[in-house]
């Protein structure tokens, strides 16, 4: 009988044979960042949408370093359009000052209007 090699390298992805199966070397990203809200949001996104493209990036090790670099822009972007749109609309620290709970009420609505624009500009793209 002839004897398979021990590792072998297919298609971009190394094995290793165990048993009589070849299993891939596949490792953990090492990008410390996490991945936050918007990376995880992204993430199922990917899963229930977009699965080929999944499989590639967690195939490649892509992925994490993906969802962390999006999570930082998200975060960034959510952040810059709640500030364009409190000044926008006139929400100063006087009016929080004078009168707490309507600060609180337009607040709110600033940031799910914010955070509906950013899912649609960088999430579900």
């Amino acid at each position: 009988m002839e004897q398979l090699p021990k590792k072998i390298h297919n298609n971009g992805i190394s094995y290793t044979l165990m048993g009589d199966y070849y299993i891939p070397n596949l490792t953990c990203p090492t990008d410390p960042r996490p991945i936050g809200r918007w990376g995880r949001l992204h993430r199922e996104y990917l899963k229930m949408d977009r699965p080929i493209l999944y499989q590639e990036l967690v195939l490649s090790g892509r992925l994490h370093t993906i969802l962390a670099d999006l999570n930082e822009q998200a975060s960034e972007r959510c952040w810059l359009i709640v500030q364009q749109m409190a000044q926008a609309e006139g929400i100063t620290e006087e009016l929080k000052a004078s009168d707490p709970m309507c600060w609180v009420q337009l607040m709110n609505s600033i940031r799910n209007r914010a955070e509906e624009i950013v899912k649609s500009e960088l999430i579900y793209r």
